[in-house]
Parts: structure tokens; C-alpha cells; sequence
């Protein structure tokens, strides 16, 4: 015997209300079982922290007295937090956008050399070591004395490749024969004339700073016709005669000596020799000044104060970008690699140059990524500190201050003022909440 048709199914089982019941709490207690260590550690060190600062802004110093809000009135009445503030605002109108600028300009050329890994490697690098190390590497770049500071001594190197200082930087007369001027000279007192010898001692002059080539001074014979003298270090070891020239005495080579009329008018010019020797050959009857030039004794560079009031904020500026720099690239390089390559050849095909084709469609495609960058540079600028505190010295940072380092320095630095610290730390806080907000706007949008 045969059977036609189908069979149907089993009915589904409809579980009981008290079924699901229960199901639904074992699933918000598994979720809460998981989500309960999370929740502790975010309460102990997040929101108790954050609502005892806030609750601890409202008093005095000493924790005793409630001063309502004086804390936050002080914030806006300081020198030093008002500082802190311009230059925070500084930090969160230039660092983001230069940041995000040079990120882009990088991941965009590195698409276009051969040798990018390497270049993304060395400018990744700087990510590598905390701020603070990299503040400490900085400072030492920024060393006004170019024997030490990197920079500085860069700039030395191609300022001395067109004028270097004077032989005699820092050197004084050795006697009241000779006299400054207020050209930057110094002359004999009395004038000369033919057949005279100039003598002119100088002395305040260090053995290193005596050129390699300098000999044994010597007095020169008189010139019949001329005049004749000698520059000499006027220093000999165990005492001496202040403007005679003597044993153990070097002459300055290459000191530039000028001969001048009475009334002030150039006659000549001439370097002196190896022993110290120079001489002005067949000049005109009358009286004459002689006197060392003043190129002679300009002072050779002595670098650029990068950390001090003025430049320090700027030079900070620089290493905080050199650091970060790396990240933005590596994070527009992401997004620039996932752009489509069609879209792009379909622009250049159109007839697009390579600037219309990056600013009007490279730069919208990657928008959402620049706008992570920007956000994220945002974030660290309101909270930046350990490369403030590395670069600036003590007698400039006051000058370089930022909130962070402030509002260490208040509650932790010596002032040990918890209340106004704590005032600060929820001044950041509130500048931090609209860019949280933001961020977090931007992630609902894109899910």
C-alpha cells in the first residue's frame, strides 16, 4: 500500500514565558559577568578620580575650606595659567592641521619613490621613543653654543662659509698707548709718522685663541718712508713689560691694521705677518692714526637662543611634529591605499593635473581618515606634557607652559595648591568632552 502527499514538519516549540524569562536573565548576567571586571577598573580609576577633582576644585589648597568657585576664577586671572592657556590655544590651532598636512604630503610622496619603506621607517622612528626621550634629544639639538647644540652648529657652518669672526674676538689694549674707539677699533693714543713704530700690544687674548701659524714677535726696524709696527700678544709667562715686545711673546697673524690721516681720512690697509709684523711702504709727510680694523674683533656666531621666551614655544612646536609625523602617514598612507586606483586614472584620463586630481579628488576621498588624524592630534594637544617639561629649561617655563604641565606644577610642582590644580584638570576635561563628543558623533554616522 502506497501513501501520497507530504509529511509535515513537528510544530514549533513555543517556549513558556517563564522560559524565556529565565533565558534572557542568564543572558544579561553572562554579559554582566563579563563586563563586570571592565566596569570596576573604570570606576576605580576613571569616574572616582574624575568626580573627586571635580568635587575637590570647589576648595582651598589645604582640602578644608570651601571657596566655591575661586579655583575657576583664578584660571582667568593668573599670568602663568593665562600663559598656559594662550599657548594651549596656539598648540590646537597649529599642531592638528600641520600634523594631518605633513602626514599627507608624506603618504602621498611616498607612493611616488622607490626607496619609501625606508623613508616611512625613519620617519615612523620618532614614535618608537616616548616623548620624553625625544624632548631630551631635542633639548640637546637646541643648545645655543654651537659647539654643543646640533643646529645651531649646522647654521655655524654655513654662516662661516662667508664670514667667519675676528682673529681677536675678545682681546683689550695691554696699555694706556693704545685706546678704543667707537668704531670698534682699537688705536695708538699718539699719532705717528714717517719712520715711526707702531706698537700695539694686546692682551685678554687665550692661548687658544692664538692662531696655529703665530711665531715669536718681533720688534721691527724703522722704515725710511714708511711706517712700520707689529700686533702682538702682550702676555708673557712669569711677568713682563706691558707694551715691549719680548721673548715668549707670539705675534697675531692675519689682524687687519689701518693707516688713517689726522683728519680720519683711509690711506691704506695690510695684513699682518706671521710674527706680527705689518707695513704701510712709502706714505706722505704728516701725522697718522694706525689702528687694528674692527672686523678684526667680531665676534664669531654664538647661535640662536631656540629655548629662549620667544622661540622656545615654536621650537617645541617642531619637535612635537617630528614625533607625530610618522603617525599621521602611516595612518593617511591605510587610507590612501584603500582609495581605487580607477578613480583616480579616470580623473587623469579626464584631463585632471596631478593638483586637480589631489585636492579634488584624493583629499574628499581620504576626508573621513584626516578627519581621525585631526581629531586624534586634537585630543593630544589639550593633554600634551612630558615634551614641554624635557625641551624647556626652568627660567622659560613659565613661558612654555601648557594646561597639563600647569596644572602639574600647581597641585604637584613645589605649589602643592590642589585646589587650583584640580580647577585645571576639569578645564581640560571640559575642552576635552565636545571633541569626545564629536568623535563620537562621527563613529555613529559611519556605523
Amino acid at each position: 500500500m502506497s501513501v501520497t502527499g507530504s509529511v509535515a514538519g513537528d510544530p514549533p516549540v513555543t517556549p513558556t514565558p517563564e522560559a524565556v524569562e529565565s533565558g534572557g536573565w542568564r543572558r544579561h548576567a553572562l554579559a554582566a559577568g563579563f563586563l563586570a571586571p571592565a566596569a570596576i577598573f573604570l570606576g576605580v580609576w576613571i569616574v572616582y578620580p574624575t568626580l573627586t577633582t571635580i568635587w575637590r576644585s570647589f576648595f582651598d589648597e589645604s582640602g578644608d575650606e570651601f571657596v566655591g568657585l575661586q579655583n575657576y576664577q583664578t584660571l582667568f586671572t593668573s599670568d602663568v595659567i593665562l600663559t598656559a592657556i594662550k599657548n594651549n590655544a596656539i598648540w590646537v590651532l597649529v599642531v592638528p592641521a600641520l600634523v594631518t598636512s605633513v602626514g599627507l604630503v608624506f603618504a602621498v610622496l611616498t607612493e611616488r619613490i622607490p626607496w619609501s619603506v625606508a623613508f616611512k621607517t625613519a620617519v615612523f622612528m620618532p614614535m618608537a621613543i616616548s616623548a620624553f626621550a625625544a624632548g631630551i634629544t631635542w633639548r640637546i639639538v637646541y643648545l645655543q653654543e654651537p659647539d654643543r647644540g646640533a643646529l645651531n652648529a649646522g647654521i655655524a657652518v654655513v654662516k662661516d662659509s662667508f664670514s667667519s669672526g675676528g682673529v681677536l674676538a675678545d682681546a683689550r689694549p695691554s696699555s694706556d698707548a693704545l685706546e678704543g674707539t667707537s668704531q670698534g677699533t682699537i688705536r695708538l693714543a699718539e699719532p705717528v709718522g714717517r719712520g715711526d713704530i707702531a706698537l700695539l700690544g694686546l692682551t685678554a687674548i687665550g692661548s687658544s685663541e692664538v692662531p696655529d701659524d703665530a711665531e715669536q714677535a718681533v720688534r721691527p726696524e724703522a722704515l725710511q718712508g714708511g711706517i712700520r709696527g707689529v700686533v702682538w700678544r702682550d702676555f708673557k709667562p712669569g711677568g713682563g713689560t706691558a707694551g715691549e715686545v719680548e721673548p715668549d711673546e707670539l705675534g697675531l697673524p692675519g689682524v687687519t691694521v689701518k693707516l688713517r690721516t689726522s683728519g680720519g681720512g683711509a690711506v691704506g690697509s695690510t695684513m699682518t705677518a706671521t710674527d706680527g709684523t705689518f707695513s704701510f711702504d712709502e706714505v706722505e709727510s704728516g701725522e697718522y692714526s694706525v689702528a687694528i680694523g674692527s672686523e678684526s674683533f667680531s665676534q664669531s656666531f654664538g647661535g640662536v637662543t631656540w629655548l629662549g621666551e620667544k622661540l622656545v614655544t615654536p621650537a617645541i612646536l617642531i619637535s612635537y611634529l617630528w614625533i607625530w609625523a610618522g603617525f599621521a602617514m602611516v595612518v593617511i598612507a591605510a587610507g590612501l591605499a584603500a582609495i581605487p586606483r580607477d578613480v583616480l586614472e579616470a580623473a587623469r584620463t579626464d584631463g585632471g593635473t596631478e593638483w586637480q586630481v589631489f585636492r579634488r579628488v584624493t583629499v574628499p576621498l581620504l576626508a573621513p581618515v584626516l578627519t581621525v588624524v585631526f581629531i586624534t592630534m586634537l585630543i593630544n594637544v589639550l593633554k600634551v606634557f612630558d615634551i614641554v617639561i624635557a625641551i624647556a629649561p626652568g627660567s622659560v617655563q613659565d613661558d612654555a607652559t601648557v594646561l597639563a604641565l600647569q596644572m602639574w606644577r600647581t597641585a604637584f610642582g613645589g605649589s602643592n595648591d590642589f585646589g587650583v590644580g584640580s580647577a585645571i584638570a576639569v578645564f581640560i576635561f571640559l575642552l576635552v568632552v565636545p571633541i569626545l563628543a564629536l568623535n563620537i558623533r562621527r563613529f555613529r554616522r559611519e556605523l
